[in-house]
Protein backbone atom coordinates (compact mmCIF):
# COMPACT_ATOMS: atom_id res chain seq x y z
CA UNK A 1 0.00 0.00 0.00
CA UNK A 2 1.30 3.47 -0.87
CA UNK A 3 2.15 5.57 2.18
CA UNK A 4 -0.23 8.53 2.48
CA UNK A 5 2.30 10.72 4.25
CA UNK A 6 5.30 11.60 2.02
CA UNK A 7 7.51 11.67 5.12
CA UNK A 8 6.98 7.93 5.57
CA UNK A 9 9.25 7.34 2.57
CA UNK A 10 12.09 9.21 4.26
CA UNK A 11 15.03 10.43 2.21
CA UNK A 12 14.81 8.81 -1.23
CA UNK A 13 17.66 8.42 -3.69
CA UNK A 14 16.95 8.04 -7.39
CA UNK A 15 19.86 6.05 -8.81
CA UNK A 16 20.46 6.96 -12.42
CA UNK A 17 23.11 7.30 -15.11
CA UNK A 18 25.58 4.58 -14.31
CA UNK A 19 28.28 3.25 -16.64
CA UNK A 20 26.41 0.99 -19.04
CA UNK A 21 25.71 1.47 -22.72
CA UNK A 22 22.24 2.62 -21.66
CA UNK A 23 23.47 5.56 -19.56
CA UNK A 24 21.67 8.17 -21.67
CA UNK A 25 18.33 6.41 -21.30
CA UNK A 26 18.89 5.88 -17.59
CA UNK A 27 19.35 9.62 -17.08
CA UNK A 28 16.07 10.24 -18.90
CA UNK A 29 14.28 7.64 -16.77
CA UNK A 30 15.82 8.92 -13.57
CA UNK A 31 14.88 12.51 -14.16
CA UNK A 32 11.32 11.48 -14.95
CA UNK A 33 11.05 9.50 -11.70
CA UNK A 34 12.72 12.28 -9.72
CA UNK A 35 10.24 14.84 -11.05
CA UNK A 36 7.31 12.57 -10.18
CA UNK A 37 8.54 12.10 -6.61
CA UNK A 38 9.19 15.80 -6.08
CA UNK A 39 5.71 16.60 -7.40
CA UNK A 40 4.32 14.44 -4.59
CA UNK A 41 6.47 16.18 -1.95
CA UNK A 42 8.84 13.24 -1.50
CA UNK A 43 12.30 14.15 -0.18
CA UNK A 44 13.94 12.79 -3.34
CA UNK A 45 17.49 13.33 -4.61
CA UNK A 46 19.26 12.37 -7.83
CA UNK A 47 22.34 10.16 -7.49
CA UNK A 48 24.42 9.37 -10.58
CA UNK A 49 26.27 6.13 -9.92
CA UNK A 50 28.48 6.78 -12.92
CA UNK A 51 29.78 10.04 -11.47
CA UNK A 52 29.93 9.18 -7.76
CA UNK A 53 31.63 6.36 -5.88
CA UNK A 54 30.10 4.00 -3.33
CA UNK A 55 31.36 5.97 -0.35
CA UNK A 56 29.36 8.94 -1.62
CA UNK A 57 26.29 6.71 -1.86
CA UNK A 58 26.73 5.53 1.73
CA UNK A 59 27.26 9.13 2.90
CA UNK A 60 23.86 10.17 1.54
CA UNK A 61 22.13 8.01 4.16
CA UNK A 62 19.14 7.30 1.96
CA UNK A 63 16.20 5.56 3.63
CA UNK A 64 15.34 3.85 0.34
CA UNK A 65 16.27 4.15 -3.32
CA UNK A 66 14.45 3.95 -6.62
CA UNK A 67 16.69 2.22 -9.18
CA UNK A 68 16.41 3.69 -12.68
CA UNK A 69 19.70 2.21 -13.84
CA UNK A 70 19.51 0.15 -17.04
CA UNK A 71 21.93 -2.55 -18.13
CA UNK A 72 25.21 -3.43 -16.48
CA UNK A 73 26.25 -2.15 -13.07
CA UNK A 74 22.65 -1.38 -12.19
CA UNK A 75 20.18 -3.92 -13.53
CA UNK A 76 22.44 -6.97 -13.27
CA UNK A 77 22.59 -7.51 -9.50
CA UNK A 78 25.79 -5.56 -8.86
CA UNK A 79 24.11 -2.43 -7.48
CA UNK A 80 21.54 -4.57 -5.70
CA UNK A 81 24.43 -6.30 -3.91
CA UNK A 82 25.90 -2.96 -2.87
CA UNK A 83 22.55 -1.82 -1.49
CA UNK A 84 22.13 -5.10 0.42
CA UNK A 85 25.55 -4.53 1.95
CA UNK A 86 24.69 -0.95 2.88
CA UNK A 87 21.26 -1.97 4.19
CA UNK A 88 19.34 0.42 1.92
CA UNK A 89 15.97 -0.91 0.65
CA UNK A 90 15.68 -0.69 -3.13
CA UNK A 91 13.07 -1.07 -5.82
CA UNK A 92 12.95 -4.02 -8.17
CA UNK A 93 14.27 -7.54 -8.04
CA UNK A 94 16.83 -9.08 -5.70
CA UNK A 95 20.51 -9.68 -6.41
CA UNK A 96 19.91 -13.19 -7.74
CA UNK A 97 16.82 -12.43 -9.83
CA UNK A 98 18.43 -9.29 -11.28
CA UNK A 99 21.57 -11.15 -12.28
CA UNK A 100 19.59 -14.04 -13.73
CA UNK A 101 17.22 -11.85 -15.74
CA UNK A 102 20.07 -9.76 -17.15
CA UNK A 103 21.62 -12.87 -18.68
CA UNK A 104 19.44 -13.90 -21.64
CA UNK A 105 21.08 -17.32 -21.89
CA UNK A 106 20.42 -18.23 -18.26
CA UNK A 107 16.93 -16.73 -18.34
CA UNK A 108 16.05 -18.88 -21.34
CA UNK A 109 17.50 -22.00 -19.69
CA UNK A 110 15.31 -21.43 -16.62
CA UNK A 111 12.22 -20.84 -18.73
CA UNK A 112 12.91 -23.93 -20.85
CA UNK A 113 13.44 -26.02 -17.74
CA UNK A 114 10.04 -24.88 -16.50
CA UNK A 115 8.41 -25.76 -19.81
CA UNK A 116 7.74 -22.13 -20.81
CA UNK A 117 7.90 -21.26 -24.50
CA UNK A 118 10.93 -19.28 -25.65
CA UNK A 119 12.76 -19.35 -29.01
CA UNK A 120 15.46 -22.00 -29.45
CA UNK A 121 19.03 -20.70 -29.40
CA UNK A 122 22.74 -21.44 -29.73
CA UNK A 123 25.60 -19.73 -27.92
CA UNK A 124 28.17 -18.46 -30.42
CA UNK A 125 31.96 -18.37 -30.52
CA UNK A 126 34.37 -16.93 -33.06
CA UNK A 127 34.93 -20.43 -34.49
CA UNK A 128 31.29 -21.55 -34.46
CA UNK A 129 30.02 -23.66 -37.33
CA UNK A 130 27.85 -21.00 -38.98
CA UNK A 131 26.31 -23.39 -41.52
CA UNK A 132 25.25 -25.84 -38.81
CA UNK A 133 23.71 -23.07 -36.70
CA UNK A 134 21.79 -21.64 -39.65
CA UNK A 135 20.57 -25.12 -40.56
CA UNK A 136 19.40 -25.93 -37.03
CA UNK A 137 17.69 -22.63 -36.23
CA UNK A 138 16.60 -21.86 -39.81
CA UNK A 139 17.16 -18.40 -41.22
CA UNK A 140 16.49 -15.67 -40.38
CA UNK A 141 17.97 -15.66 -36.87
CA UNK A 142 18.53 -12.96 -34.28
CA UNK A 143 22.09 -12.49 -32.99
CA UNK A 144 22.54 -10.45 -29.82
CA UNK A 145 24.68 -10.00 -26.71
CA UNK A 146 23.48 -12.12 -23.82
CA UNK A 147 23.85 -9.34 -21.24
CA UNK A 148 22.80 -6.10 -22.94
CA UNK A 149 19.43 -4.41 -23.38
CA UNK A 150 17.63 -1.91 -25.63
CA UNK A 151 18.49 -3.97 -28.76
CA UNK A 152 22.14 -2.87 -28.40
CA UNK A 153 24.38 -5.06 -30.56
CA UNK A 154 21.42 -6.90 -32.09
CA UNK A 155 21.37 -8.04 -35.74
CA UNK A 156 18.71 -9.84 -37.77
CA UNK A 157 20.61 -12.28 -39.97
CA UNK A 158 19.01 -13.39 -43.24
CA UNK A 159 22.03 -15.06 -44.87
CA UNK A 160 24.57 -17.45 -43.38
CA UNK A 161 27.38 -15.23 -44.69
CA UNK A 162 26.21 -12.52 -42.26
CA UNK A 163 26.52 -14.63 -39.13
CA UNK A 164 30.20 -14.02 -38.44
CA UNK A 165 29.82 -10.23 -38.81
CA UNK A 166 26.73 -10.27 -36.59
CA UNK A 167 28.66 -12.23 -33.98
CA UNK A 168 31.50 -9.70 -34.05
CA UNK A 169 29.02 -6.84 -33.69
CA UNK A 170 27.43 -8.43 -30.60
CA UNK A 171 30.79 -9.53 -29.16
CA UNK A 172 31.86 -5.87 -29.06
CA UNK A 173 29.36 -5.51 -26.20
CA UNK A 174 29.57 -8.88 -24.47
CA UNK A 175 31.74 -12.00 -24.48
CA UNK A 176 28.56 -14.09 -24.39
CA UNK A 177 26.65 -13.96 -27.67
CA UNK A 178 23.60 -15.96 -28.70
CA UNK A 179 21.82 -16.73 -31.95
CA UNK A 180 18.09 -17.07 -31.43
CA UNK A 181 15.37 -18.59 -33.58
CA UNK A 182 13.41 -15.83 -35.31
CA UNK A 183 9.69 -15.84 -34.52
CA UNK A 184 7.66 -14.27 -37.29
CA UNK A 185 4.81 -12.32 -35.78
CA UNK A 186 3.82 -9.42 -33.55
CA UNK A 187 6.10 -8.02 -30.85
CA UNK A 188 4.35 -7.69 -27.48
CA UNK A 189 5.43 -6.43 -24.10
CA UNK A 190 3.72 -6.82 -20.72
CA UNK A 191 4.60 -4.90 -17.55
CA UNK A 192 4.23 -6.61 -14.17
CA UNK A 193 3.84 -5.09 -10.71
CA UNK A 194 4.22 -6.87 -7.38
CA UNK A 195 5.93 -9.87 -5.86
CA UNK A 196 6.38 -13.04 -7.92
CA UNK A 197 4.72 -15.27 -5.33
CA UNK A 198 1.19 -16.30 -4.50
CA UNK A 199 -0.73 -14.39 -1.84
CA UNK A 200 -2.14 -10.97 -1.09
CA UNK A 201 0.75 -9.10 -2.69
CA UNK A 202 1.04 -11.43 -5.68
CA UNK A 203 2.25 -9.97 -8.94
CA UNK A 204 -0.28 -8.65 -11.42
CA UNK A 205 0.16 -7.91 -15.08
CA UNK A 206 -0.74 -4.59 -16.66
CA UNK A 207 -2.32 -4.40 -20.13
CA UNK A 208 -0.45 -5.90 -23.08
CA UNK A 209 1.16 -3.53 -25.56
CA UNK A 210 1.56 -4.44 -29.23
CA UNK A 211 4.58 -2.72 -30.84
CA UNK A 212 4.32 -1.70 -34.48
CA UNK A 213 7.76 -0.41 -35.46
CA UNK A 214 8.62 0.91 -38.94
CA UNK A 215 9.45 -2.12 -41.12
CA UNK A 216 9.39 -4.21 -37.95
CA UNK A 217 12.64 -2.57 -36.77
CA UNK A 218 12.22 -1.75 -33.07
CA UNK A 219 15.73 -0.33 -32.84
CA UNK A 220 17.38 1.81 -30.16
CA UNK A 221 16.49 4.98 -32.10
CA UNK A 222 12.91 3.86 -32.75
CA UNK A 223 12.49 2.97 -29.08
CA UNK A 224 13.60 6.23 -27.53
CA UNK A 225 14.08 9.06 -29.99
CA UNK A 226 11.59 8.75 -32.84
CA UNK A 227 7.81 8.92 -33.00
CA UNK A 228 7.34 6.56 -35.96
CA UNK A 229 6.62 3.48 -33.85
CA UNK A 230 2.94 2.86 -33.07
CA UNK A 231 1.61 1.13 -29.99
CA UNK A 232 -1.69 -0.62 -29.32
CA UNK A 233 -2.69 -0.95 -25.67
CA UNK A 234 -4.55 -3.17 -25.33
CA UNK A 235 -4.02 -4.80 -28.73
CA UNK A 236 -6.84 -6.20 -30.89
CA UNK A 237 -6.45 -9.74 -29.58
CA UNK A 238 -9.20 -11.99 -28.27
CA UNK A 239 -9.72 -11.88 -24.52
CA UNK A 240 -8.81 -15.57 -24.37
CA UNK A 241 -5.47 -14.94 -26.08
CA UNK A 242 -4.71 -11.91 -23.90
CA UNK A 243 -5.32 -14.00 -20.80
CA UNK A 244 -3.04 -16.75 -22.14
CA UNK A 245 -0.24 -14.23 -22.73
CA UNK A 246 -0.65 -12.70 -19.28
CA UNK A 247 -0.62 -16.11 -17.59
CA UNK A 248 2.62 -16.97 -19.39
CA UNK A 249 4.15 -13.65 -18.39
CA UNK A 250 3.29 -14.10 -14.72
CA UNK A 251 4.73 -17.63 -14.74
CA UNK A 252 7.93 -16.32 -16.36
CA UNK A 253 8.19 -13.54 -13.77
CA UNK A 254 7.65 -15.93 -10.87
CA UNK A 255 10.11 -18.64 -11.88
CA UNK A 256 12.88 -16.01 -12.08
CA UNK A 257 11.97 -14.85 -8.57
CA UNK A 258 11.27 -11.27 -9.63
CA UNK A 259 9.63 -8.69 -7.42
CA UNK A 260 8.55 -5.05 -7.34
CA UNK A 261 8.12 -4.51 -11.03
CA UNK A 262 9.41 -5.49 -14.44
CA UNK A 263 8.49 -5.91 -18.08
CA UNK A 264 8.57 -9.03 -20.23
CA UNK A 265 9.00 -8.91 -24.01
CA UNK A 266 7.43 -11.57 -26.23
CA UNK A 267 6.72 -12.52 -29.81
CA UNK A 268 3.29 -13.75 -30.88
CA UNK A 269 3.83 -16.19 -33.73
CA UNK A 270 1.71 -15.22 -36.71
CA UNK A 271 0.80 -18.68 -37.96
CA UNK A 272 -0.74 -20.01 -34.75
CA UNK A 273 -0.83 -17.12 -32.20
CA UNK A 274 1.58 -18.95 -29.90
CA UNK A 275 3.43 -16.56 -27.53
CA UNK A 276 7.21 -16.91 -27.10
CA UNK A 277 9.11 -15.27 -24.25
CA UNK A 278 12.11 -13.16 -25.31
CA UNK A 279 13.52 -11.48 -22.22
CA UNK A 280 12.83 -10.09 -18.75
CA UNK A 281 13.57 -6.46 -17.90
CA UNK A 282 13.90 -5.89 -14.15
CA UNK A 283 14.52 -2.13 -14.39
CA UNK A 284 12.50 -0.98 -17.40
CA UNK A 285 12.62 2.47 -18.91
CA UNK A 286 10.58 5.30 -17.42
CA UNK A 287 11.07 7.88 -20.18
CA UNK A 288 8.46 9.69 -22.24
CA UNK A 289 8.62 6.84 -24.78
CA UNK A 290 8.64 4.04 -22.22
CA UNK A 291 6.14 1.22 -22.16
CA UNK A 292 5.44 0.57 -18.47
CA UNK A 293 3.92 4.07 -17.95
CA UNK A 294 1.97 3.66 -21.19
CA UNK A 295 0.42 0.40 -20.02
CA UNK A 296 -0.29 1.84 -16.56
CA UNK A 297 -2.19 4.76 -18.11
CA UNK A 298 -4.47 2.27 -19.86
CA UNK A 299 -5.84 1.23 -16.43
CA UNK A 300 -5.98 4.76 -15.04
CA UNK A 301 -2.67 4.66 -13.17
CA UNK A 302 -0.82 7.96 -13.63
CA UNK A 303 2.96 8.18 -13.99
CA UNK A 304 3.22 9.71 -10.51
CA UNK A 305 1.06 7.03 -8.88
CA UNK A 306 2.97 4.32 -10.71
CA UNK A 307 6.26 5.68 -9.37
CA UNK A 308 4.88 5.83 -5.82
CA UNK A 309 3.54 2.28 -6.04
CA UNK A 310 6.92 0.98 -7.18
CA UNK A 311 8.74 3.00 -4.50
CA UNK A 312 6.46 1.58 -1.82
CA UNK A 313 7.75 -1.92 -2.65
CA UNK A 314 11.42 -1.05 -1.96
CA UNK A 315 12.89 -3.75 0.25
CA UNK A 316 15.91 -5.88 1.06
CA UNK A 317 16.22 -9.65 0.66
CA UNK A 318 14.45 -11.64 3.36
CA UNK A 319 17.64 -13.68 3.79
CA UNK A 320 19.66 -10.55 4.44
CA UNK A 321 17.09 -9.22 6.87
CA UNK A 322 17.09 -12.52 8.77
CA UNK A 323 20.88 -12.63 8.82
CA UNK A 324 21.00 -9.14 10.29
CA UNK A 325 18.72 -10.16 13.14
CA UNK A 326 20.96 -13.10 14.00
CA UNK A 327 24.08 -10.98 14.35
Amino acid sequence: MIALNPKEFGKVGVLMGGRSAEREISLMSGNGVLGALLSRNIDAHAFDTGMNDLSALAAQKFDRVFITLHGRYGEDGTMQGVLEHLGIPYTGSSVLASALAMDKEMTKRVWMNEGLSTPRFHMLKSDSNWDAIAHDLCLPVIVKPSREGSTIGLTKVTNVSQLCKAYENAAAFDTNVLAEEFIDGDELTVPVLGVGTEGASAARSLPIIRILAPDGDYSYQNKYFKDDTRYECPPPLSMCLQEEVQRLVLQAYRVLGCRGWGRIDLMLRKRDNKPYLLEMNTSPGMTGHSLVPMSARAVGLSYEDLVLEILSTATLDLYMNTLGKLQ
